[in-house]
This record gives structure tokens, C-alpha cells and sequence, in this order.
């Protein structure tokens, strides 16, 4: 008996394969958290083999480094932008009200995969050069504002508010908190001897 040769599938030309599986992996992070996350889920959002994500990454925790190095440099030039016309203080407070309240096009599904990495950076000390570098070039671009130690204060409070109106179920008032991001911005520290 002759054997029939099995006729193999061609190999699909997908130059953009890698790139398809990082994005697939910041939507499943969106979607189920890093805790949810999976080889198997990712493969399914990116329509690749299984063992496409094995052949391109180390394993899952580089692939989450990727996608979320990913995520940083897709949202860090909108942060950047929304200050592009800043020219005085009050443009200053209301680009940093806008942000908060996702005038600079950044969603809530962005802020959840930034809280995602956060969270995960916390556990995985691989990830902090992420987060560092993305609180870094925040930073950078307020204290071109503001003195350095201020833009931390205005940057924590930035990803702060932005974490109560995601989680909160009451509606926020924009002059609110624009009175809030003011009112840091106010504040001296007390004279020795006060």
C-alpha cells in the first residue's frame, strides 16, 4: 500500500503576526485583567496558533512587558498633547482637568490597562522600567509647568482622580475638580517655624 502524502496547509505570510499579538494582548488584559490573562486567550483575540505566542515571546510575562510598553507609548504622545498649547497657568489647570476627565482621548479602557500594569508591576519587579519610564516622561512634560517635586504631587493626582471617577458611580462635576487640581497647585509648604 502507498502512502498518500498529506497535503500541508500553506504557510500564511503574516509579516504583522508579533505585532497583532501584542495588541491582542492589551485587549485581553482590558477585557479579563493580567490575573485572566492567558497564552490561550491572546492566541484566540489575535486568530494565531498557540504556538505562534511561544515562537515570538519567552513566555507571558514578556509578552505583557511588550504590550504594556506598548500601551505606554500609544498613550504617552496624547498626555504630551493636550499640553501642546498650554501658555499660562489657567491653560495649565484645564489641561490637567481635561485629562482627568478624558478630554486628552484617553478612555477608561486605556486607565484600566494602566491600572492593570500598575497592579502587576507591584508583583513583577520586570515591569517597574515600564511604569518608570511612563510616570518619567509624564512627569517631564508638567515640569516644563511646574518644579519637579510639584509635577509629582500633579501627576499622582492626575492618576489618583482618575482612578475615583473610573471606579466611582456618582457623576463628577468638571469645576470640581478643577477647583481640586488648583488648590494643589496653590498650597506652599509652611515657613520653618510655623
Amino acid at each position: 500500500m502507498t502512502a498518500i502524502p498529506v497535503a500541508r496547509s500553506p504557510r500564511r505570510y503574516d509579516p504583522d503576526r508579533k505585532s497583532r499579538i501584542v495588541d491582542a494582548a492589551i485587549d485581553v488584559v482590558a477585557a479579563h485583567g493580567v490575573a485572566g490573562t492567558t497564552m490561550r486567550r491572546i492566541a484566540a483575540a489575535a486568530d494565531v496558533p498557540l504556538g505562534s505566542l511561544t515562537y515570538h515571546f519567552e513566555g507571558l510575562d514578556d509578552l505583557l512587558a511588550q504590550a504594556f510598553q506598548r500601551h505606554a507609548e500609544r498613550m504617552s504622545p496624547l498626555y504630551e498633547a493636550r499640553f501642546a498649547d498650554v501658555r499660562d497657568h489657567e491653560g495649565f489647570l484645564d489641561a490637567v482637568t481635561d485629562l482627568i476627565h478624558g478630554g486628552a482621548g484617553m478612555d477608561s479602557r486605556d486607565w484600566v490597562v494602566a491600572y492593570e500594569l500598575y497592579l502587576a508591576a507591584l508583583r513583577e519587579p520586570a515591569l517597574r522600567n515600564v511604569t518608570e519610564s511612563w510616570m518619567r516622561r509624564s512627569r517631564t512634560v508638567l515640569e516644563r509647568f511646574v518644579d519637579p517635586v510639584t509635577a509629582r504631587g500633579v501627576d499622582a493626582q492626575i492618576e489618583g482622580m482618575v482612578m475615583h471617577l473610573t471606579l466611582s458611580t456618582a457623576t463628577s462635576d468638571r469645576a470640581d475638580t478643577r477647583a481640586i487640581v488648583a488648590r494643589l497647585l496653590e498650597t506652599r509648604p509652611l515657613e520653618a517655624g510655623r
